[in-house]
C-alpha cells in the first residue's frame, strides 16, 4: 500500500546555540526584542516534511511517493533522492523559484527558533492528488496553504484516507478551516503545542476531535505520546535513544512510523511504538536524513525496547 506524501521539500540549515534562549530573551522587553545568537556550529541538510517522512518510511521498508514543488536549485536534493531510490514522479520543478529554505536555531534545552522561506512550496496547489494513480493512503503534511487545503479536499473526494498533519502550518488556518480538515481526515497527528492550538481554534476538546476521526495522535516529546482511538487513550512510551543530538525532524520520523503501521495493518499500540522508535533513532543523529537503520535492525531494536516482536 503506497502512501502519497503531500508536503514540503526543503534545504535545512541548522545552527547550534551553545546557550539557552530564556537567558537572553527578557519577557518585559519583547516589544523591543533585538537579540543575536552566536552559533559556532552549523549544518546544512536535506529536509522538508515530505522528504523526511518518505526517507524514514523507506528505511524500514515502507512505500511512499513524494508530492511537492521545488525550485531551480533542487539539483543536489534530486541526486540525494535518487541515491535513496525515492521517486521524483510527483516532484514539480519551478524554474523561477527557490526550493524552500529553513533556518533552525537550537539551544541547549532543544528549544528551536525557525525562519522559513517557502519559495516554490507556495505553489504546491499546482500538484493534484489525481496525478497519482492507485493510491490508497495519504498524508497532508505542512506545505503551501492552498496546497494543503486542495490536497485534503482531493483525498476526500477520491475516497483516500489520509493523515492531517498541520505541523508548523497550523497557525495559517482559522477554526472553520481546521474543522474542515478534521471532517475530511481519517487521522489527525499533532504535537502537544499544536494540540492546544487546535483545540483553541476549533473549540473542540481532544476527545471531541478524536470522536470525529479514526484516531488522534498527540506527541509529547520526552513524555511519550497519546493515541486516542476507539474511545480510549493509549499511552505510548518513549523508546530509549542512544543520545539526544538533534530534535529536528523527529516529528516527521514519528509520522513515517504511523504510515508504516497503517500500511502493515498493525494495531495502534504497535503503530505508536514503531513511530516512537523511529523518532528515537532520528534524535540520536544530527540532520533530518542522516540516520541509518535496516528493517532487520529496526525489528531487533523494537524487541529490545518493548519486549515483543514486531
Amino acid at each position: 500500500m503506497t502512501a502519497l506524501i503531500c508536503g514540503s521539500l526543503a534545504y535545512d540549515t541548522v545552527l547550534m546555540f551553545e546557550g539557552r534562549f530564556r537567558d537572553h530573551i527578557l519577557p518585559d522587553k519583547l516589544h523591543v526584542l533585538n537579540v543575536c545568537f552566536v552559533t559556532p556550529a552549523i549544518r546544512r541538510s536535506f529536509g522538508g516534511c515530505a522528504g523526511n517522512i518518505a526517507y524514514n518510511l523507506k528505511l524500514i521498508g515502507g512505500e511512499g511517493l513524494i508530492m511537492a514543488t521545488v525550485g531551480h536549485d533542487f539539483g543536489p536534493y534530486a541526486a540525494w533522492l535518487e541515491r535513496w531510490d525515492l521517486p521524483r514522479t510527483h516532484v514539480r520543478v519551478l524554474e523561477n523559484e527557490f526550493t524552500a529554505q529553513g533556518y533552525i536555531t537550537t539551544d541547549l534545552e532543544n528549544n528551536q527558533i525557525t525562519t522559513f522561506h517557502p519559495g516554490a512550496m507556495n505553489q504546491s496547489h499546482l500538484n493534484r492528488v489525481s496525478d497519482s494513480s492507485g493510491i490508497r493512503l495519504g498524508i497532508v503534511a505542512p506545505d503551501g496553504r492552498e496546497g494543503m487545503v486542495a490536497h485534503a479536499e482531493q483525498f476526500a473526494a477520491a475516497g483516500v484516507p489520509f493523515i492531517f498533519d498541520p505541523g508548523q502550518g497550523l497557525p495559517m488556518f482559522g477554526g472553520e478551516e481546521l474543522r474542515g480538515f478534521i471532517a475530511r481526515a481519517a487521522w489527525v497527528a499533532v504535537n502537544d503545542y499544536e494540540a492546544s492550538l487546535l483545540t483553541e481554534r476549533t473549540g473542540w476538546s481532544l476527545e471531541q476531535i478524536a470522536s470525529r476521526v479514526r484516531a488522534l495522535i498527540v506527541t509529547r516529546g520526552g513524555e511519550g505520546s497519546w493515541i486516542f482511538a476507539d474511545g480510549q487513550r493509549l499511552e505510548i512510551p518513549v523508546a530509549p535513544a542512544a543520545s539526544i543530538a538533534d530534535p529536528t525532524g523527529c516529528g516527521d520520523a514519528y509520522r513515517a512510523g504511523l504510515l508504516f503501521g497503517l500500511q502493515r495493518g498493525l494495531d495502534w499500540a504497535s503503530t505508536g511504538r514503531v513511530a516512537s522508535l523511529l523518532a528515537s533513532i532520528k534524535i540520536a543523529h544530527h540532520g533530518t536524513q542522516q540516520h541509518r537503520v535496516t528493517l532487520e535492525e529496526f525489528q531487533q531494536r523494537f524487541r529490545t525496547a518493548f519486549g515483543y516482536a514486531l
